[in-house]
């Protein structure tokens, strides 16, 4: 059982988090400072830099703990799945646990906000390429892994990664944009865009 001041340590971060969010889509990441969220949270400075190193380490902070889930369910699935059918059942595993950590900290509508914050801001766009590019080649590295390849000399695993990731952001934006921002609505943009994904990519066959 977590210990009473671990589950303190974990409010304190979550508080930090919602409240960052919560200034970041009313007034715009640039214009929100350090001293604005620890003051918003009721904590000092020294505190917020106990759990986060910089404004924009909490920014992505729910988008961390989402990736980080769904590339363990990658490592966790069956040998025997295709590559494309591992990332998408790790996707459907995870799902509901996605939710709980959006709804666990702000509103699902509060989340889509950041996310369009997210997207509409220069320096955040930045960081979110940069963090893409680091998750795909974590992914692609799992996938080379479990079908014994070298991605460095058989691009599949990286083009496959590349798509799937695609995929995911065309669904992400047509969900944060569009009307329906519950998170079934996202769950049923996701997966009929992935339903595509068969088709684009082909089958995967053993190397020749």
């Amino acid at each position: 059982m977590t210990g009473l001041r671990e589950r303190k340590k974990q409010r304190t971060r979550e508080t930090l988090i919602r409240t960052a969010i919560e200034l970041f889509v009313e007034q715009g990441y640039e214009r929100t400072t350090v001293d604005e969220i620890a003051a918003a949270a009721d904590v000092s400075q020294r505190t917020f830099f106990r759990y986060f190193a910089t404004k924009e380490e909490v920014a992505f902070a729910l988008q961390d703990m989402i990736e980080s889930s769904f590339y363990e369910a990658v490592r966790r699935r069956p040998a025997e799945e295709p590559p494309p059918v591992a990332l998408r059942a790790a996707l459907e595993s995870v799902w509901d646990g996605i939710g709980t950590t959006i709804e666990d900290t702000v509103p699902v509508a509060t989340y889509t906000r950041m996310w369009r914050t997210i997207e509409t801001t220069p320096a955040l766009i930045a960081v979110a390429l940069h963090r893409t590019t680091r998750m795909s080649e974590l992914l692609a590295a799992e996938i080379a892994r479990r079908e014994g390849v070298d991605p460095d000399t058989d691009p599949r695993p990286r083009v496959l990664v590349a798509a799937f990731t695609a995929v995911m952001q065309a669904a992400a934006r047509l969900w944060s944009t569009g009307d329906d921002a519950t998170l079934a609505g996202a769950r049923a943009a996701t997966m009929a865009y992935l339903d595509q994904l068969p088709q684009a990519v082909g089958v995967w066959e053993p190397a020749r």
